[in-house]
């Protein structure tokens, strides 16, 4: 393919994502294909000669839009949204074509600055302490790792580090391994398994702290397990606190909890993930109150901020305690700016080497749509979900499980888990909506979350009244 044909078929297939996008809810939400489906409509090799572009396209509705879940649909509300947006696309298509690999600032000057600036732009939006940002006095700065999960093992590996290091600075006779065997991190009950997972790698114990009947963790939980940890001879040294958690979107009290680590010598981490989006609106801003005691902090432009995977933005508010506990410097890597002061290489931010251009998507999205367009997007999602919580408490067959907050609704049928797993089975199995559950107090809950940009009040409907009419039937085959 040479440039020209590359004018050409760039065109045809801007015209088939727009086409897709556009026309996208007349597509099946969820696909009817069992696992193993595609292997048998490809051959079982690469071919020997080239094939015609004409071919290839022809097989994207054979092959891969069959087994496709239509995350953008407005008719997808399970897990939390992946953003989208026209000009991220175009942003991640210019990334693709400058293809440069970040990891330094003499790699791709533009991608590393860019990313810097961006980073501060969007904690301003945030109105992050200045401590977070690097233009400024502070020692902070942001950076963008490919999932929250990225950057929760990056926080509680940097935690690790710093600990040792003062640890054995007063006693240097203690060695690596029996500070880590003795060494805790704690997360909510209902903190994602990524949270947990970060543990496993790390090598630490991670502690789950009990929730309250919002299932949010509380100053005295944390406390309590604290002194019970450090009276059994253990080395608390990492907190994960939530905003937003998986199951229900609920919130942990980090005006509580960030005195308690502060006090302690424990770093603490904040999870937003979905929740951080909201916070650029003054009215959901202080759900962040309590940011000033954090040590780092994420959440996931590509969530719900109409950047499209993958961007998820991390702040330190002390970068030496990242880049201490990653940096290791070969001769072919080093440049003449490195020990300036004046640029960051963000490759000792970060567990890979390379890294794309993906502050391009961040600069598109924060200038085409602006603060107002942005924090517009974030309300309409939250009034769809609040039209969705009116339209349940208005049917007294069914219950709201946790607090409404944001743009998520845990419901369920009044009754037994099964009856609810029964529905939720047949909801999925239509097709013609989908969502999944969770589990919250022992009981099995439906989430309904506003998910894709084109969702309007006539889709919620149409989904509370099939949830409804499936409700019914299932409820009239009951015994009476």
């Amino acid at each position: 393919m040479d440039a020209a044909e590359f004018r050409r078929r760039g065109k045809e297939m801007v015209d088939y994502v727009a086409d897709y996008l556009e026309n996208i809810e007349k597509r099946q939400v969820y696909p009817d294909v069992e696992p193993g489906y595609l292997r048998s409509l490809i051959p079982e090799e690469a071919p020997e000669e080239a094939e015609s572009y004409e071919d290839v396209v022809k097989d994207i509705e054979r092959v891969i839009m069959p087994g496709v879940t239509h995350w953008h649909s407005p008719y997808f509300y399970a897990y939390f949204p992946t953003a989208n947006s026209f000009p991220s696309l175009l942003a991640d298509m210019l990334c693709g074509a400058i293809g440069c690999i970040g990891f330094s600032w003499a790699a791709s000057p533009a991608c590393t600055e860019l990313e810097t600036v961006m980073l501060d732009w969007l904690g301003k939006m945030l109105k992050l302490p200045a401590d977070f940002l690097a233009g400024t006095e502070g020692r902070g700065g942001g950076v963008i790792q490919g999932t929250a999960s990225e950057a929760t093992l990056i926080a509680l590996l940097a935690a690790r580090s710093k600990i040792i290091k003062l640890i054995q600075a007063d006693h240097p006779d203690r060695s690596e391994t029996d500070i880590i065997s003795k060494l805790v991190a704690y997360s909510s009950d209902q903190a994602h398994s990524s949270v947990e997972r970060a543990g496993l790698i790390a090598g630490v114990k991670m502690k789950k702290i009990p929730t309250d009947n919002k299932f949010s963790v509380r100053g005295d939980a944390l406390q309590k397990v604290l002194e019970e940890d450090r009276a059994a001879g253990l080395i608390p040294f990492f907190f994960c606190a939530t905003l937003g958690t998986t199951p229900s979107c609920a919130f942990d009290c980090i005006t509580e909890l960030g005195p308690i680590c502060n006090a302690v010598e424990i770093w603490m981490h904040i999870d937003a993930a979905y929740a951080g989006s909201a916070f650029i609106c003054p009215e959901f801003r202080p759900l962040l109150n309590g940011i000033e005691f954090a040590d780092s902090f994420n959440f996931n432009p590509h969530k719900w901020l109409l950047v499209n995977f993958d961007c998820s933005a991390m702040w330190v508010k002390k970068r030496s305690d990242i880049i201490g506990a990653f940096k290791i410097e070969p001769l072919y890597l080093k440049h003449d700016h490195q020990e300036s002061g004046l640029v960051t290489d963000y490759r000792h931010w970060q567990i890979p080497l390379g890294r794309r251009f993906r502050s391009l998507k961040m600069w598109f999205v924060f200038r085409m749509y602006g603060l107002k367009g942005l924090q517009a997007y974030i309300r309409k999602h939250v009034g769809l979900a609040k039209e969705f919580e009116s339209l349940v408490r208005a049917d007294q067959r069914f219950e709201i499980s946790a607090d409404v907050v944001l743009g998520l609704v845990c419901f369920r049928l009044k009754g037994s888990n099964e009856l609810n797993e029964t529905l939720l089975k047949r909801i999925n199995n239509a097709r013609n909506i989908h969502l999944v559950p969770c589990q919250l107090a022992g009981k099995f809950v439906l989430r309904f979350a506003v998910c894709a940009r084109t969702t309007e009040s006539r889709h919620i409907q149409e989904a509370w009244c099939h949830i409804s009419h499936l409700a019914s039937e299932l409820l009239q085959e009951l015994p009476h």
